[in-house]
Order: C-alpha cells, then sequence, then structure tokens
C-alpha cells in the first residue's frame, strides 16, 4: 500500500510540474506524445476508483503478479482504445486541463487506496483480487508509465528508486528468471519490457532470459 502511494504520487508530482510544451513531446509509449500518456493516467485512476468499490464473494483468482496477460507483439498505437486516447488527449487542447483533471482523479484514486481495506475481495477485468494486490499490481503500472513520461525528458525526476525495485521483482517474477545483477532496476525494466533493445553485452548476459523478452504486459 505504501508502494502504491509513493509511486503514484512521485508520478502525479511529475506531471504537475511539467512545463506545456513538455507535453508535445513523445513519450516512451509507442504512438503516445505526453499528453497521451497523460491522458491515459486519467483512466487509470479510473479504473482503480471502479475496481476498488466494486467488490467480490468469490475467492481471488489472481495476485499482483499473474494479474498480467503477457501479449505476444508490443503495441502498435493502432488499437482502437489506444487511438481513442489520442483523440481524447486532443480534446483537452491545453495542458492545464489535462493536468487539473489528473490532479483531481488521482487525488481521489490516492485517497481511496489509502482508505482501502487490504484484505478486500474486488473485481476487475472478469477476475478477482484482494485489494492488497491489485495495489501492489498498480506500482509496476507506474512505475512503467514514469519511465515512459521521462524518456524523452531527461531534467525530469525519475520513478522512486524502492518502486523501480519492487516492479524488477515483479518482472522477474512474470518472467520466471532473474536479470543479470549487471542490469540497473530500470535497464531491466526498460529492457524487459521492450521499451529499448539489449546491447549486443545486454543480451549476452541475458542468457536464455532474452528469447522470452520482451514481456508485453497488458
Amino acid at each position: 500500500m505504501h508502494l502504491f502511494s509513493r509511486s503514484w504520487t512521485a508520478l502525479r508530482t511529475a506531471v504537475a510540474e511539467l512545463p506545456d510544451e513538455d507535453f508535445a513531446q513523445p513519450s516512451g509509449c509507442a504512438g503516445w506524445l505526453v499528453r497521451d500518456l497523460v491522458c491515459h493516467l486519467v483512466i487509470d485512476a479510473q479504473d482503480v476508483l471502479i475496481t476498488l468499490v466494486t467488490p467480490a464473494a468469490t475467492e481471488p483468482t489472481r495476485d499482483a503478479v499473474t494479474y498480467w496477460d503477457v501479449a505476444e507483439t508490443p503495441p502498435t498505437g493502432d488499437d482502437p482504445l489506444d487511438a481513442l486516447i489520442v483523440r481524447l488527449a486532443a480534446a483537452y487542447e491545453e495542458p492545464r486541463l489535462l493536468k487539473f483533471h489528473l490532479d483531481d482523479v488521482g487525488s481521489a484514486a490516492g485517497r481511496a487506496a489509502e482508505l482501502a481495506d487490504p484484505g478486500l475481495r474486488v473485481a476487475t477485468r472478469d477476475e478477482v483480487l484482494t485489494a492488497g494486490d491489485y495495489l501492489a499490481a498498480y506500482v509496476l503500472e507506474w512505475t512503467l508509465h514514469h519511465l515512459d513520461l521521462v524518456a524523452h525528458l531527461p531534467e525530469v525526476a525519475g520513478p522512486p528508486a524502492e518502486g523501480l525495485g519492487r516492479s524488477r521483482e515483479m518482472l522477474e517474477k512474470i518472467a520466471g528468471a532473474a536479470f543479470p545483477a549487471s542490469f540497473s532496476d530500470k535497464d531491466a525494466l526498460l529492457v524487459g519490457t521492450g521499451r529499448r533493445a539489449p546491447s549486443d553485452a545486454e543480451k549476452a548476459a541475458l542468457g536464455e532470459l532474452a528469447a522470452k523478452l520482451p514481456l508485453v504486459l497488458g
């Protein structure tokens, strides 16, 4: 629960401090500008709010690691929902409006997470998780999108170190193997999820794990 709040607060703070011109810069998500990514974060915050008030009576079917589905190919930006995000982000016209909406809905999602009972069973995507596992899964979501936010904005602060470390642990569990110790947490996440290609030296260090990458999470 602490890592969810820490990661989410850091990401929202980074967005709030962006100058307007940065919203037109590319993000680390294929086909998305920074403004598109921020619009997606608004949708994510809404999902958190919806899920935390959607109780389930059955046993959990997923946990923080198995919450993620792994696709075979990276997104291209052509998915209908991805395209909708781009149109919706453009409709805001002024970055201050997008910042306001993220702060408004994002703050509410943060408060809901702090108030949630970790043992509460909640339903989302036709699956059941405890609220604690659901919020733990979102540490990975926030951390990866924070890396996406700063991909072409080196002057902007990146995600918290503890979020990077926990996200690496989750990605290694998803992969079923550990990344080499020579990989920083950031590099493990970027290479592991296909956000950048490994160098020849990194590919050699990955060994058999290289064949499993990238892990496209959805």
